[in-house]
């Protein structure tokens, strides 16, 4: 990852987002909806990861101002019940607008992790105009919470783009029995590959630098990472 960036948080409207973007010329996008802690300086290094891959990557953000740096899991945690369904995806697809409009992007993905990683799934089955979509982990469970309207899973077969999911084995959030509903969703699908990546051992959030420290999370990252960022590269470079 050589390529020269530049990277520092924008608005867009009303919206914080954060954009990193090569320097040199390029037609290719991901919007990274991220974990709990929002546009933290874990997430912002994801997106300028991303940007040296030749595409911009930019990062909504879900709290509007509060990260995961200032404050603790519980006080995010607090912010999940104010998080709705059509509220959150009117914001991505307003950030999608920007890409391919004020950022003349010709091609843009999605990618999540942890609750961003459900939301790019659902993200894509709504939005035809994304040309793939990665899903880390994505918070998917047997009983939805009263904030969630929308089923990931069955809107999951629905999704019309190369689609990558990644599992991590020892995921303590997220039953393995949803995984499996979510796979057979997806290899449903006629119109577009599925990449299906497990890691047993790993834990939920195990490519989060605090999490590093286990032997099961470094190599599911060291693994994981490059894959996807090839798979950016493939899809929408």
């Amino acid at each position: 990852m050589s390529e020269d960036i530049t990277a520092g948080r924008i608005k867009v409207g009303e919206l914080n987002a954060y954009l990193a973007r090569p320097t040199a010329p390029h037609t290719g996008g991901m919007l990274l909806l991220p974990m709990l802690s929002g546009l933290g300086k874990q997430l912002r290094t994801y997106a300028e990861d991303v940007a040296r891959t030749g595409v911009a990557a930019l990062a909504w953000d879900p709290w509007h101002g509060p990260t995961g740096d200032e404050l603790d899991h519980e006080q995010l945690r607090g912010l999940l019940g104010g998080l709705k369904d059509p509220t959150a995806l009117e914001e991505q697809k307003t950030l999608l607008d920007h890409m391919f409009g004020e950022l003349g992007l010709a091609k843009v993905g999605v990618m999540g992790w942890c609750l961003g990683g459900r939301y790019a799934l659902v993200l894509a089955a709504h939005d035809h105009r994304v040309a793939s979509c990665v899903a880390y982990h994505p918070t998917v469970m047997p009983e939805p919470t009263p904030a969630q309207d929308e089923d990931a899973v069955a809107l999951a077969s629905e999704i019309t783009c190369p689609t990558s999911l990644i599992y991590p084995g020892a995921d303590h959030i997220v039953p393995l029995e949803s995984f499996k509903l979510l796979q057979k969703a997806l290899n449903k699908r006629e119109s577009a590959p599925s990449v299906v990546h497990i890691y047993p051992g790993a834990g939920h959030g195990f490519m989060e630098a605090g999490r590093q420290d286990q032997e099961a999370n470094r190599l599911a990252t060291k693994l994981s990472w490059p894959q996807t960022l090839e798979f950016v590269r493939a899809t929408v470079s």
